[in-house]
C-alpha cells in the first residue's frame, strides 16, 4: 500500500469500514461481543453527537486503516469535561507503523482544543501489544477496575 495515512474526521460513508475494523478490535476483547448491527448503530449515534463525540479514520490509498472514537463526559474529579477514548484500532497488517500514533495525536489535538483536562481508555489486560503501545506514548495504568452492569438483562 502506497501513499502516506491521513487522519480525518470519520463520516456516514466510513460505517462499513468502521464496523469491520471493531469487529478485528472485538476478536481480541472477549468482554464485547462483536454484532455488527449493534456497532453499526452505536456508530450512527457517535456521529450525530456533534461537539461531545469525535470519530477518526486512517485513511491510506483511499481505505479505512484505522479508527477511534472519543466521548465527553463529565468528571467530578477533574471538575470538568474529559473523554473517553474507544475503538483505537489499527488493521493488523499494517501496525507498528505509527498509524495508532497518529490517531491519538489527533485525540490529543481534539480534546487540547475543547479544554479537556483528562483522556482515559479501557484496554483488555491481555492485550500486551496495546498495553505496551500506550504506555510508550506515555498513557499510565492507574489503580481502578472497569465494573459493569446490563440493566434489564
Amino acid at each position: 500500500m502506497s501513499g502516506k495515512p491521513r487522519i480525518r474526521a470519520a463520516t456516514e460513508a466510513d460505517l462499513d469500514a468502521m464496523t469491520q475494523l471493531i469487529g478485528r478490535l472485538f476478536a481480541v476483547e472477549p468482554d464485547f461481543p462483536f454484532v455488527p448491527a449493534k456497532v453499526r448503530r452505536g456508530l450512527s449515534l457517535l456521529l450525530a453527537r456533534d461537539a461531545s463525540a469525535a470519530l477518526w479514520v486512517a485513511e491510506q490509498s483511499g481505505r479505512v486503516i484505522g479508527m477511534c472514537t472519543a466521548q465527553v463526559v463529565i468528571s467530578t474529579a477533574e471538575g470538568g469535561p474529559v473523554a473517553w477514548v474507544e475503538d483505537m484500532v489499527v488493521s493488523s497488517d499494517l501496525r507498528g507503523r505509527g498509524i495508532g500514533r497518529l490517531l491519538l495525536d489527533a485525540v490529543v489535538a481534539w480534546a487540547t482544543r475543547r479544554g479537556l483536562s483528562r483522556l482515559q481508555l479501557l484496554a483488555d489486560r491481555e492485550n500486551e501489544a496495546a498495553l505496551d503501545f500506550y504506555q510508550h506514548l506515555g498513557w499510565q495504568t492507574t489503580r481502578m477496575i472497569c465494573l459493569r452492569l446490563q440493566p434489564g438483562e
